[in-house]
Order: structure tokens, then sequence, then C-alpha cells
């Protein structure tokens, strides 16, 4: 079944990079050559699961498998909650080499039992990985039969790591909710501006920079899949109008299986910039009145935009000279790769090279439009040693990247800005643009960089430049 799920999921035709692909493309999988040694420090298939489920806070997450697979890139992921918190704690059956031999399926029952007694969760995720996987025990009629007799759900996220990417292992995480969660429940106040929010994961609290504008129309966020989600609104969340996608490469298939199955409309916007922004509410609201929702929705849509609109470039206004012309790097993937080049130009940066690593072909078209058709400057992954060269050559004055490549740009003694998960800052809708240009003019404006830029005090001969001897 894992591999029929893994197939179907490289055949996903709401996927414009699959569907561009030949046959004997497709079922080679979503990668044109196979991981390399070390591949997996980026992220396995079951890292990507626990990533893509872990923000739903109210629930048990317990992993099945050596205690090891329970250390991953997770606790670097500032996802917040605003209620439980559950979901940051460790729960794993901690298999051994007796598990091995005997097999670890008794073991995970005992675990179930122990953590629905202990903790009373609305329900348990149980994370397959590889050494489960690989020596035969049945995940899944384990939480069947525990469903049954213990009267909590009991979710199976069959996701081993050797099945693939940390980006396949998204997507496997969406067939578990698709298969065992979403439709399970029915909602007792189901309205007409009921919208879902798909690929969003709070990182930093940025659903909470968003939240509020929904509000203020009188849009209900029935579920956020999984940023600050709960077990019930993810259960019920097909009874939702509309649905957006944050990023298309993570969950695809959850929005088309929706449309499908439950007839819901989704869309991919970005919450990042401005402009982006507004789009996102032009949208959204155009698609409620589509689906029943009064028509006065885009009116009072428009004028939200607008005061929010003003309200923003008025607190950037004081940045912007101390920005404009600045050249950016930009190192991340996926739908940031222009969403976030949009909103740096809203600035007036220019943003020399973006990474389209884990981009869509959609993304890489938006990406291409932004920059002018100017197709050197997407790549894809930057070798650190051509990075530093850019930087160090004062091709760009910044760089804005993920926790790994940071070291790259102190090195160069250039200024640099975390952008992806492990950022404390949020930087979602107006309030978050206005963040994200404070803390740009804090990066490429410290005064620290004239110092550290400066030739070192000592001449080629090992002669101080003040005078005397080396």
């Amino acid at each position: 079944m894992l591999k029929q799920k893994v197939q179907e999921l490289f055949n996903e035709p709401g996927c414009a990079t699959n569907q561009a692909k030949s046959d004997s493309e497709r079922k080679r999988g979503c990668s044109t050559k196979g991981l390399m040694p070390g591949a997996a420090a980026g992220g396995c298939a079951y890292d990507g699961a626990l990533i893509a489920l872990q923000p739903i806070t109210d629930v048990v997450h317990l992993v099945h498998g050596p205690i090891a697979c329970a250390g991953n890139a997770w606790d670097n992921r500032h996802a917040a909650s605003s209620g439980s918190k559950l979901y940051r704690m460790g729960f794993t059956t901690d298999m051994s080499e007796l598990d091995v031999i005997h097999g670890g399926e008794k073991k995970l029952w005992k675990a179930i039992k122990d953590v629905i007694a202990d903790r009373n969760p609305p329900a348990v995720f149980v994370y397959q990985t590889c050494v489960p996987a690989l020596i035969g025990d049945d995940v899944e009629k384990v939480c069947e039969v525990a469903t049954e007799k213990l009267g909590v759900p009991v979710i199976p996220v069959n996701a081993p790591g050797f099945v693939g990417s940390k980006n396949l292992g998204n997507k496997l995480g969406g067939e578990a909710l698709l298969d065992h969660v979403i439709g399970t429940m029915e909602p007792d106040d189901a309205g007409p501006t009921d919208v879902n929010i798909i690929g969003e994961y709070n990182l930093s609290g940025e659903l909470w920079q968003v939240r509020p504008l929904f509000e203020k129309l009188g849009i209900r966020l029935r579920a956020c899949i999984t940023g600050d989600a709960r077990y019930r609104d993810v259960a019920t969340a097909h009874r939702a109008r509309v649905n957006m996608m944050v990023c298309s490469q993570a969950m695809i298939n959850v929005g088309r299986k929706m449309q499908e199955r439950w007839g819901i409309p989704y869309f991919e916007g970005s919450f990042y910039g401005i402009e982006d922004t507004s789009d996102v509410l032009r949208t959204m609201s155009r698609l409620l009145v589509q689906q029943g929702a009064d028509a006065s929705l885009i009116d009072r849509a428009e004028a939200l935009i607008a005061k929010e609109e003003e309200n923003a470039w008025a607190a950037i206004r004081a940045y912007k000279p101390r920005l404009d012309g600045k050249k950016v790097l930009l190192y991340t993937g996926g739908h940031k790769s222009w969403s976030v080049v949009s909103a740096l130009q809203e600035v007036g940066m220019e943003v020399v090279r973006t990474s389209v690593r884990k981009a869509t072909s959609n993304d890489k078209a938006r990406a291409l439009d932004l920059m002018d058709g100017e197709e050197s400057a997407l790549v894809g992954a930057i070798p650190a040693p051509e990075m530093y060269r850019m930087l160090e050559e004062g091709e760009a004055d910044i760089m804005l990247s993920g926790g790994r490549t940071q070291f790259v740009a102190l090195k160069a003694r250039r200024p640099w800005l975390d952008i992806n998960q492990e950022r404390h800052y949020a930087y979602a809708g107006y309030v978050g643009m206005v963040e994200l240009v404070r803390q740009l003019d804090k990066a490429v404006n410290n005064p620290m960089w004239a110092t550290v830029q400066k030739d070192a005090p000592w001449d080629a001969d090992g002669n101080i430049l003040t005078g005397g001897e080396g």
C-alpha cells in the first residue's frame, strides 16, 4: 500500500512539475536523480511527515522506532501554539535490538495504551520509521485495533524515511489526514465564510499576523493545516468553503483531493509582502462570494486593504531610503523563491539571485516574472564558495537564507538575515512586512560592518600599519 501511495503522489495531477514529465520520469519519482550519501541531513520522509503534522497542538505524536528517530529537525522550527503544549513533548517506543528480532507491535500497543491513559488526548498520531517498516510491523493494524478498543482515534502515518525526501514526507503526512482525519467529524457552526489555510505552520506566530485580517472581514478560519491547529479543527475542515494553499509543493495533494471530494475550490497565495497579502484577501473574498457569501464582502475587503496598505507604507516610509538599491542574495526555496522577492522589491531592494530549490513550475514562473525574465537570476543549489565570492566581491550586500549557510555570509563579513523556519521573527501580512523591513535595516545598516570590513591592521609583510615591527 505504501508503494502505491508513493506512486500516486509522484503522479499528482495538481503538481505541474510532475505532469510536465514523461510517464517513465514520473515512475522514478519527484527527483530526477537518486539521493546522495548524507542527503538525509536535509530531511527524510519521516521528518517531512512529522514537520507537516506536529503543529496539531493537542494530540500525542508518537514515534515508533529507535529513540534516535525522535531527534529531528522539529525542535528548530518555531511553530507556535495559542493553547496546548502537548505537541512539544516527545513520545517514542524506543525500539531496541530485541524488538528488531521479535517485532515491535506489542511495544507499540502498550505505548498507545499508556499515553492515552496518561495524557487523555483527542487523538494519537503514530509515525512509522525505517526500522519497524523493514521488519514488517503492521502499524496500520495496531492503530486500527487501538482505535476500536480504546475509543480514541489512533492515526497511522506511514512515512518511513527510506521512501524518499522530506517533501514526499510532507505529502504522505497530508495523505494521513485525508485518509483518517479530515471529514471524520461534523461541525455544528458551519458558515458561508469558513476557510482553510493549507501548508501554513505558524512559524514564529505568522498565522496570528493574518488571522486578525480575516476576523475584520468576518471570515472564519475553520482550520489551519496545520499551524496552531486542534484535532477537531482538522477533522471538520471539509466544511470550509474555500482553501488557500500557502506552499503547494508541500500539500498540493490535500487541496486537490478536498476539491474532488467536497467541492472546495483552492488557490495558491502568499502572505509575504504588501501586494501579495492584498491579493490573498481579494481572491479569498471573491471565491467566498462565488460560494454563496454576501457580495458586500468584496467591497469590505477593498476598504480594509486600502486602510492596511496605507498604515504599512506609513510605517515603512522611514526605512525605504536606507534600503533602496541594496542588493540581496536570496537562498531559500519553495514559494518563498518568489514571494520574498516581491516583498523585497516593494522597498526598493534588488534581488540579484533567488534559489528555486523545492519550487514548483508555477513558483519558478512567478519568480522569473519578478526578475524581469532574467533566467540567470534563478538558481538551484549554490555552492558555498560561490556564495562567498558573491558576498565578498560585493555582488550582494546581504544574504537571506536558512541557518545552515549563515556562516558563509559571516566569513565574507557581510550581513545575513534568517528567512527560513528557524527564524525568531514573524514576517507575514502587513505587520509582518513592516517587521521584515525593520530587521533588514538593522542587519544591513548595522555600523559594525564598516569596522569588520576594514583591512586588518597589518600589511602583507607583517608590519603593523601604524608603525613598528610586526
